[in-house]
């Protein structure tokens, strides 16, 4: 009868190590992706630091996991003791580390706001000076998402021009339609939209548009890690269980 319960034990425990090493994957390709993907969220996240380590620290994570659910699996088959305690010792901090973050995310959730990205745009933008790291990323995104400015255009009113530049200029470049949606794009009429003609101009707000765009993953990232807690959770119990079975 212990026997068959130390089977069974051994089953779970390897099913759920399964679940982190697959559950480590995701991460590991969803930090990839944020890091080099080419349609333009690696540009959001670089316009705030603690976005852009959050990533690394997602990969990091993922890296982390998916090598501890390897781990996790041969020490069940195996029945190794040594390497069921290091498994159960680390997946602690990691589930520690994930807890602490998902807390601080809470915490500082007002960091994501539309005011607070129009306070930042209006405090530090520059327009087209592309030599600015937050000008030139802020231009990158609004080109991209063909958007301008947190709200619209009107953000640009309170924002003084670049020396040199004409007063008719409310709109920074950037805000203009462009044929392809890149830096390189053709312009559909620069002149006419940096004159005020809104036919030529992208008009809706940067933050409505990229939260529609990444709504569903937002929500697929949280319910990732709240069923990557739980699965972590429940192995950590079999890991304990199982080590205290084996003679």
């Amino acid at each position: 009868m212990e026997g068959d319960c130390l089977s069974c034990m051994k089953y779970l425990m390897f099913l759920f190590n399964f679940f982190i090493f697959l559950g480590g994957a995701c991460l590991l390709g969803l930090g990839i992706w944020v890091i080099v993907d080419p349609t333009g969220f690696r540009e959001i996240v670089a316009a705030n630091p603690l976005l852009f380590t959050g990533a690394y620290i997602m990969l990091a994570m993922g890296a982390m996991l998916f090598l501890l659910g390897f781990l996790g699996c041969c020490g069940a088959i195996r029945e190794n003791k040594c390497l069921l305690l290091f498994f159960f010792m680390f997946i602690l901090l990691i589930f520690l580390a994930e807890l602490s973050a998902a807390i601080l995310a809470f915490i500082f959730r007002e960091n994501l706001t539309r005011e607070f990205f129009t306070k930042e745009l209006k405090k530090h933008y520059q327009r087209n000076n592309d030599t600015d790291v937050f000008s030139s990323t802020w231009n990158s995104v609004m080109i991209t998402f063909a958007c301008c400015g947190v709200n619209g255009p009107e953000d640009f009113e309170a924002i003084p021009h670049l020396p040199h530049s004409s007063s008719e200029k409310a709109i920074p470049e950037a805000c203009c339609q462009r044929e392809l949606q890149s830096r390189e794009g053709m312009f559909v009429n620069k002149e006419d939209c940096l004159k005020g003609n809104e036919r030529f101009q992208n008009r809706q707000g940067c933050y409505t548009v990229i939260l529609n765009s990444f709504e569903a993953y937002v929500y697929l990232a949280g319910a990732l890690a709240i069923g990557v807690l739980a699965i972590e959770l429940f192995a950590m119990i079999f890991a304990m269980c199982l080590f205290r079975g084996i003679q």
